[in-house]
């Protein structure tokens, strides 16, 4: 590790940093200065994400998996490591569990040691298939513990159970996230969400697969907005715990976002319809008025904005 330490300058740790939100994150801490220890299992991150990174003075990569401790010393901590798509955390779900659970204990036992300010990427899916709409951070949630979609969801629960106690017995600083539906540039081409899913068929000229009639709603918020929302929360006092919704409240259909894909992208595709996954949710959209009120923040980038962006960063890949 460099020891070429500049007194003043943030020591920050990302894990999960190799992934799509993690290496947006990697990158916004290092243009504001920080110095940034990215740790990644590779799991489901790539050294693709963050290889333009490599070279800078105030950036390492650390290959861990948080389900065993670590020993560093450290500032701060963004808590992002957790395969976070269903391809990805329905392919092993006892190591999606353990990742979220024990990388959670982990990473709360090293901001107990240093004292750094700790950050929790949790998600809307602590919300499950929601009785309440939109989805207000005092609600409990509607999840179904023993289905498919369990290890995800009730290990992001685990975890703010885990990052509130240490909080209440430790006094350890926390800022819990709860991230809603993020797209943009770096997303995995395969892995299964609806927005690179769609892209991906546009742009190949398949036909676009929607699962059950595409009456379900979604919010689609840009990664950059995201990335925003993640800093301000962690320069927040520290009475402001969280959990804070996360995520854009404009709400699509997605049937509404295949037109806008299929417009953008100019392919002439047809739709197809396959059946509607288990526990998958009807509708998911975040009230973010405690985003407003604590953090003075909200997204500014529209969708169709931002999956102009996200259509060019896919056509580099083709």
């Amino acid at each position: 590790m460099n020891r070429n330490r500049v007194a003043n300058r943030k020591r920050v740790l990302v894990t999960g940093g190799a992934g799509f939100l993690g290496s947006h994150l990697c990158e916004r801490l290092l243009s504001d200065g920080a110095e940034v220890l990215c740790v990644d299992s590779f799991y489901s991150g790539t050294r693709d994400n963050i290889r333009h990174l490599l070279a800078h003075p105030h950036f390492e990569v650390l290959r861990h998996d948080v389900s065993e401790p670590l020993t560093v010393e450290i500032d701060e901590i963004y808590n992002l490591a957790c395969p976070a798509s269903p391809v990805h955390y329905q392919r092993d779900p006892v190591y999606t569990m353990k990742t979220s659970v024990l990388g959670a204990l982990n990473m709360l036992g090293l901001a107990k040691r240093t004292g750094a300010k700790i950050f929790q990427a949790s998600t809307s899916e602590v919300y499950g298939d929601p009785e309440v709409h939109p989805q207000v951070e005092s609600y409990w949630g509607h999840v179904n513990p023993v289905g498919i979609r369990s290890c995800y969801d009730e290990g992001k629960r685990a975890a703010e159970t885990l990052f509130f106690d240490y909080h209440r017995m430790h006094g350890v600083r926390i800022k819990v996230a709860r991230i809603f539906n993020t797209y943009g540039p770096r997303m995995h081409p395969n892995d299964g969400r609806v927005v690179s899913n769609f892209v991906v068929q546009a742009l190949r000229g398949e036909a676009l697969t929607i699962y059950g009639d595409g009456s379900q709603t979604r919010s689609f918020c840009y990664v950059d907005d995201l990335i925003e929302g993640f800093v301000r929360l962690m320069a927040s006092d520290d009475n402001v715990t969280g959990p804070v919704n996360l995520g854009n409240p404009d709400e699509f259909t997605i049937r509404e976002l295949a037109d806008l894909v299929t417009e953008i992208s100019g392919s002439a595709t047809t739709v197809c319809s396959l059946p509607l996954p288990s526990d998958d949710p009807t509708q998911r959209r975040p009230d973010i008025e405690k985003a407003r009120a604590l953090l003075g923040w909200q997204p500014q980038i529209a969708l169709r904005d931002g999956l102009a962006k996200t259509i060019d960063y896919f056509r580099t890949l083709a």
